[in-house]
């Protein structure tokens, strides 16, 4: 019997462990995948606290050392698929793809969400070469450059007017006839002399030798296809894909409360709608998607954790 069961080696539940193993709560993480979350395959973070101070640090290198301190404190890191759970009794019980069946007093769920992709030839080969999914996270590597933003909604259109402020030009490309954003929104995007807007337009591949060099647009309308190549002196585009993100909540979604969007609904401690069970980072309805914000959200649940536990005032 754990204390604690942590589903998700990202940051969130790296966090989540290092706070409970200094707690000598005795807990078990859990990961079907690399240890490090979609962040692992980041090949520059600079947005995170802490970092090598004026070195490039990929997130590969960050996780890892976030690791380093999870075994530090005697806490394993299992590498199994959880198939099932039972969240509502007092005792949780999550069944593994090894066939072992682990007991919990606590579980935090830290299964995350992945972006929404456009499926296009190409994207999986140059994601991270060009290729982005994060705007916060990767818009200054694109100074100077030219980037385009797929997506219509608020989220795509807010990224590209954040990007303008290291892109040399930013272009909107939209399926549609009109964005589908808020109207101040939309007002304000149009106002910014390095954003363009291309209506009934979408990537039809993705092109490079190394790194994102060329785009195979489509009008949607006339079925017209054209390439797009990079300026010769830069040598690189940047593709920012903003469709939205698939919440990954497929193993508790008949037993925890989520929201309209498929996210878990949580309070301010982390807590879900079930007793003893708790929600971090990507998978829950957070405002910001970031590493920062994970690690945060895991230290606060492994605190509540121990004091629900322990029985301890607040």
């Amino acid at each position: 019997m754990y204390d604690l069961v942590i589903i998700g080696a990202g940051p969130g539940g790296l966090a989540a462990g290092l706070y409970a193993g200094r707690s000598r709560l005795n807990t078990l993480i859990i990961e079907k995948d690399a240890v490090g979350g979609q962040i692992s395959i980041s090949d520059e973070i600079e947005n995170y606290p802490g970092g090598k101070a004026g070195e490039p640090e990929s997130g590969k290198e960050l996780t890892d050392r976030m690791k380093e301190q999870v075994e530090r404190f005697n806490v394993p890191i299992k590498k199994a698929n959880v198939l099932k759970v039972d969240l509502k009794g007092d005792v949780k019980k999550l069944e593994l793809s090894d066939g072992e069946t682990i007991e919990a007093k606590a579980v935090i769920v830290a299964t995350g969400a992945n972006p929404r992709k456009l499926n296009v030839p190409g994207e999986k080969e140059f994601t991270t070469k060009g290729v982005s999914y994060c705007a916060t996270c990767d818009g200054d590597f694109f100074t100077d450059l030219e980037v385009f933003v797929v997506g219509a909604r608020n989220s795509a259109v807010e990224e590209a007017m954040y990007l303008t402020k290291f892109a040399r030009k930013v272009t909107v490309l939209c399926r549609r006839e009109k964005l589908r954003c808020d109207a101040i929104v939309e007002e304000r995007a149009k106002a910014n002399d390095k954003l363009e807007i291309m209506y009934h337009t979408s990537i039809k591949e993705i092109r490079g030798s190394g790194v994102v060099d060329q785009l195979l647009l489509v009008n949607n309308e006339t079925g017209e296809e054209w390439v797009y190549d990079a300026d010769e002196d830069d040598g690189l585009l940047g593709v920012f894909v903003f469709v939205g993100y698939n919440p990954n909540n497929e193993l508790v979604k008949d037993q925890l409360e989520l929201d309209e969007s498929g996210y878990i609904i949580t309070d301010e401690y982390m807590r879900t709608n079930l007793k003893n069970v708790y929600a971090i980072g990507d998978i829950r309805n957070t405002v910001l998607r970031q590493v920062i914000t994970a690690a945060a959200d895991g230290s606060i649940a492994a605190v509540t954790v121990e004091k629900e536990l322990k029985e301890l005032d607040y």
